[in-house]
């Protein structure tokens, strides 16, 4: 069987371990390693092979065990992976089945929760196909046009269309439709079985942005797209998540149900995209200044209540236009507005709050606004920063409606994105890479002040040197990554710590029903050329009133390394800390960064102090926009290290995803620190 496994490219060893798992059932590395008389070190290496490709699975506890996936399920992965050879596996499929028959294989506990990353466009897609062919009772996804086009080439419509279980299971996806990919849109419907089969597709109501593109099964099991911009075409764009961790399907699949409440049905809406006239009384404004005219008479004639829903761009339009607003809830009109917040509107946020509610939103595409419940207009092009809302070009093509079921139905559904939106922060988390807003400064002044006044606030650290953008260039970071050799690490007294990777941050003010109160939030994937080798960690810095000041206290370290986890600990032993310290196992704590977005997600509950709180498994996603600064600092932290900083960081929005919630955090609250060289030094004698 050895040759065998083989010849479907599996290496010597992989394949060696692999038939040990196989014949002995569940078991600890260290029990494989003294039997197959393996270096730990190189056993490691080869399950995380044989976990990449799907082989092998791990449990939670700890230490872990490690399963075999049973074969007949290892060799359907294989058949679809590799396409090219799919003739002559299928041949040879009955005789090596009945070769491995021969083995005694044990059964595999697959029970427990897992995180699994997979990589490569045939092994996602093969893994969705055995997901599909497992289905019973529902499978839920999110997706682009283009991806389900590759889907289809793949055959995994092929495969829902031809499931056993067709008339009992009920398929639904959430995708994007335009007037560019309408009539692929309309070809890929056209292949759907006319009985027996449930197979409903909605599109998200005025342009709201998908959510990141994911697949669920039968709330069982799902997988999370780390980088939903991926091009299909492009096999090293695929990159994704995999987990059954009960937790967080179940978040995903709160996430899901919720955008498909405010979705509209795929067919209804290629009719409308074809027709032009989406719902009786309604028109199109093909005129800018007729769509002007109508829009601020039906303004002025308000009574009761506005609700605007627009960019980030289209808040600083409408910060220009103040009066018109003023006047507006001098009248006694109610005035709520959503946007994305960030740190360039962030000032034009704070002005509006003064006369309107103000709350942030993730991005959106269209703007939209209501009137007195009576009143919808949609705008398909928001306006940017150098124009407002008088702009005759944000008025092309306007969508108007009067029609009270419309309205109501869209009323609602801004209503519900209200109550979820975020309040912008009292203290926002201000990036190091944006220039002053303030007028009393200096032009070239760093608006680093309230971010580094919130960084001093953590407990043990302060500034040595401010940050400062110019002393280094995002090439110059990038090759020291590069060309990094690593310094081990193991007195906090003596030794100098080096991290290489990336780094997220966010100030994170949950709602009331988390039972959590604000904290901040550091994120690491640090890469082998670390001094503590390849890991991912966690910090918690719990919000806390001391002396009559605001500061962040730590209360949590997590990581899966455990040389980082032997050094936090010998640091306890030397100071004292507030931190609850807990080391986790690779497949309980996933941190992954794919270009401008980083993920992290664990599947355990993160005890935090005061013990009454704690952080539940949960995920976390950055995503960083705008441009990218290049940031040198200084920092004396605990123990009075030295602690430098070099970097290339962007600003980013946030989304927590929680059992009972989902948190989206404006721009202005998360940094993404894509590139950081962290370099830690003991102190001076």
């Amino acid at each position: 069987m050895l040759k065998t496994l083989e010849s479907l490219g599996i290496a010597q060893l992989d394949a060696k371990v692999y038939v040990f798992l196989a014949k002995k059932g569940p078991q600890k590395a260290i029990d494989v390693a003294k039997y197959l008389k393996m270096p730990k070190q190189t056993l490691y290496v080869v399950i995380k092979n044989l976990q990449r490709k799907g082989l092998v699975t791990s449990t939670l506890e700890h230490p872990a065990r490690f399963s075999a996936v049973p074969f007949e399920k290892v060799l359907d992965l294989f058949v679809k992976a590799k396409m090219e050879e799919a003739q002559r596996i299928q041949k040879d499929r009955n005789e090596i089945l009945s070769d491995w028959q021969s083995i005694a294989i044990a059964e595999s506990d697959e029970t427990s929760a897992k995180f699994t990353i997979l990589e490569g466009r045939n092994t996602i897609y093969s893994k969705i196909q055995q997901m599909i062919q497992e289905t019973k009772n529902q499978l839920s996804f999110v997706t682009t046009v283009p991806s389900l086009i590759r889907a289809d080439q793949f055959g995994l419509f092929d495969a829902a269309f031809a499931h056993p279980l067709r008339p009992k299971i009920q398929f639904r996806f959430i995708t994007d439709l335009s007037d560019q990919n309408v009539n692929a849109m309309k070809a890929l419907l056209k292949k759907k079985p006319t009985d027996n089969f449930s197979f409903e597709g909605r599109i998200p109501d005025l342009g709201l942005r998908l959510l990141p593109r994911i697949i669920i099964r039968d709330e069982e099991e799902t997988i999370f797209f780390i980088d939903p911009k991926a091009d299909p075409a492009t096999e090293k764009d695929y990159v994704c998540l995999w987990t059954n961790c009960k937790t967080l399907v179940n978040s995903f699949s709160a996430m899901f149900e919720d955008l498909w409440s405010n979705s509209t049905d795929i067919e209804k809406k290629i009719v409308e995209i074809e027709t032009g006239k989406p719902t009786p009384k309604t028109c199109v404004f093909t005129e800018a200044k007729t769509a002007q005219k109508k829009y601020y008479e039906t303004l002025s004639s308000a009574k009761k209540e506005i609700v605007i829903m627009t960019s980030s761009k289209g808040l600083l339009a409408l910060g220009k236009n103040m009066p018109l607003l003023t006047d507006l809830t001098r009248k006694g009109v109610s005035v709520r507005i959503m946007a994305s917040i960030v740190n360039e509107n962030l000032e034009a946020a704070q002005q509006l709050m003064k006369r309107c509610e103000v709350r942030h939103v993730p991005a959106v595409y269209l703007g939209a606004t209501t009137v007195d419940g009576q009143h919808f207009f949609q705008f398909k092009s928001p306006p940017s920063a150098q124009e407002n809302v008088e702009s005759l070009e944000y008025f092309e093509n306007t969508f108007y409606t009067n029609d009270v079921e419309y309205v109501r139905k869209t009323e609602n559904m801004l209503n519900d994105i209200w109550e979820n939106a975020q309040v912008p922060s009292p203290i926002a988390l201000k990036s190091v890479i944006q220039q002053t807003l303030s007028s009393d400064k200096p032009a070239n002044a760093s608006i680093l002040d309230e971010y580094k006044n919130e960084f001093k606030r953590i407990v043990g650290f302060s500034y040595e040197m401010e940050p400062q953008q110019g002393k280094i260039t995002e090439k110059e970071v990038l090759d020291k990554i590069a060309n990094a050799k690593r310094i081990p690490a193991r007195d906090p007294k003596r030794d100098t710590i080096r991290i290489y990777g990336t780094q997220a941050i966010a100030i994170i003010y949950p709602p009331k029903n988390l039972n959590l109160p604000n904290f901040m939030i550091f994120v690491g994937h640090h890469n082998k050329k670390s001094s503590f080798g390849a890991g991912n960690s966690l910090c918690i810095y719990m919000q806390a009133k001391i002396a009559d000041n605001m500061s962040y206290l730590p209360v949590a370290f997590v990581t899966d390394n455990p040389r980082g986890y032997k050094f936090r600990k010998a640091m306890y032993k030397i100071r004292r800390t507030t931190e609850v310290a807990k080391l986790l196992k690779k497949d309980e704590l996933k941190v992954q960064a794919h270009g401008n977005r980083l993920f992290a997600g664990w599947t355990v509950p993160i005890p935090l102090l005061p013990p009454k709180y704690v952080l539940p498994p949960s995920c976390i996603v950055f995503e960083g926009y705008g441009e990218i600064k290049s940031i040198s600092s200084k920092i004396i932290g605990p123990l009075n290290r030295r602690i430098t900083y070099e970097e290339n960081i962007l600003d980013a929005f946030v989304t927590f995803m929680h059992p009972s919630s989902r948190y989206h955090g404006p721009g202005s609250d998360g940094l993404l620190h894509r590139d950081l060289i962290l370099t830690s030094y003991p102190p001076a004698e």
